[in-house]
């Protein structure tokens, strides 16, 4: 029995060796064809993007004016509250006048007084007076030349012996004396002068504070806060009023060491103000001459135009600033993009067939991104990358696809 087993053994090993072996089936997945994906198709290629710093900051108001009281009084009346719109000269605040009044009035007097003292007429510039014609100034001269004509006589008789010697030097000391009257006289009209030209000062110094108990606005622009009401009793130099000019605007902002070399006056920058939808171009106007010891961040501004006061300061803004107008790089439609699970990726067109590629995007401008990996200039991908999937493309859509023109907006 044991060898009958044995030799149907043997002969089964024989059938299965000398049979030829069948052959393994092909998978179906292989042996159908892709698709033909009808879609849209890009060559890519370097598009211009200029490079660009981040900053952020705030906006300030151009110029603002603490506006303070040049004379002591009491305040009668407020004219500006906060957010009044103001003009060059319009009044703030008024302070009680009537003290001011009177002494513009009695600087008035004292001057008419001196005037008249030598005989000028009121409106009559005093520069028209010579002080020999003055009236008593041609009173002494008038006594003076008596005096000379008396001396004159007396002399003129001497030699008939007519009058005595005394009588002689009396009339020459009148005369002496009637020339110092002469000389005093012009001296003091000069004195006069002088004087009348310290009182028109003093009634100039006397009408100017009465003009400075109007408190007028330094500038255009608006009330930012004020702080007295009528009855308050202000102090030479005290603060009554805030003033701020906004048009045009500085946004003030600062950027790392790293970027202080490329940051020069005249630059663009592309403000984001967050209440606003579209951002503002401004130009770079002033940057500080060191930077900060603290930070290590260099201090730049830049003038935004605010003609219709749309803006306020204080606002926070980012800013994009322009520090190589010419650079270029390669950049796709936002539609070329799809980010799923934190991995961003395109369809790159590979042999005529769509495959995923990850690629890594820098900054973002409007509906284009900066691709800084992952793809190359003369790829080809798909415009809507919504549409991605393993497929064909058609060689046609291939050889006629679009070259990309996106320009940084």
């Amino acid at each position: 029995m044991n060898t009958r087993f044995t030799t149907f053994t043997l002969l089964s090993v024989l059938v299965l060796v000398g049979c030829p072996a069948a052959k393994s089936p092909q998978p179906e997945s292989a042996a159908k064809s892709l698709e033909t994906l009808d879609a849209e198709v890009l060559t890519l290629e370097l598009s211009p993007w200029p490079q660009t710093v981040r900053s952020q900051g705030s906006l300030y108001a151009d110029e603002q004016s603490v506006v303070g009281a040049k004379v002591a009084g009491r305040v009668a009346k407020v004219h500006g509250d906060v957010g009044d719109v103001l003009n060059l000269g319009d009044p703030l605040v008024t302070l009680d006048q009537e003290d001011f009044r009177l002494q513009v009035q009695i600087a008035e007097a004292q001057l008419l007084q001196s005037r008249s003292s030598v005989g000028l007429l009121e409106g009559d510039p005093i520069e028209k007076l010579d002080p020999v014609n003055a009236p008593p100034v041609r009173q002494e001269r008038a006594l003076w030349e008596e005096a000379q004509s008396s001396l004159k006589r007396f002399t003129s008789v001497t030699s008939s012996n007519a009058i005595s010697q005394r009588e002689i030097d009396i009339a020459a000391a009148a005369e002496r004396v009637a020339e110092a009257r002469y000389a005093a006289a012009v001296n003091g009209v000069r004195e006069k002068i002088a004087l009348i030209q310290v009182n028109q000062v003093q009634l100039a110094v006397a009408r100017e504070r009465f003009k400075d108990t109007v408190i007028s606005s330094p500038m255009d622009g608006f009330v930012l806060n004020r702080l007295v009401a009528p009855g308050t009793y202000v102090s030479v130099g005290q603060s009554v009023a805030t003033i701020v000019r906004t048009n045009p605007l500085r946004f003030r902002g600062t950027v790392p060491e790293r970027y202080s070399q490329s940051i020069a006056i005249g630059q663009s920058v592309t403000l984001k103000i967050e209440s606003l939808a579209e951002p503002r171009e401004a130009k770079i106007s002033r940057v500080s001459p060191a930077l900060d010891q603290q930070s290590r961040a260099l201090t730049f501004e830049a003038l935004l135009d605010n003609t219709e006061h749309t803006l306020r300061a204080g606002l926070f803004a980012e800013a994009d600033v322009e520090t190589n107008p010419d650079a270029v790089a390669l950049v796709v439609p936002a539609s070329a993009i799809t980010e799923f699970a934190g991995a961003t990726k395109a369809w790159k067109i590979v042999d005529g067939v769509t495959v995923e590629q990850e690629v890594q995007i820098g900054s973002r401008r409007g509906t284009f991104w900066e691709v800084v990996r992952g793809l190359s200039p003369g790829d080809a991908i798909l415009l809507d990358a919504e549409q991605g999937r393993i497929a064909k493309i058609d060689p046609a859509r291939i050889s006629n696809a679009a070259v990309s023109t996106a320009v940084a907006p």
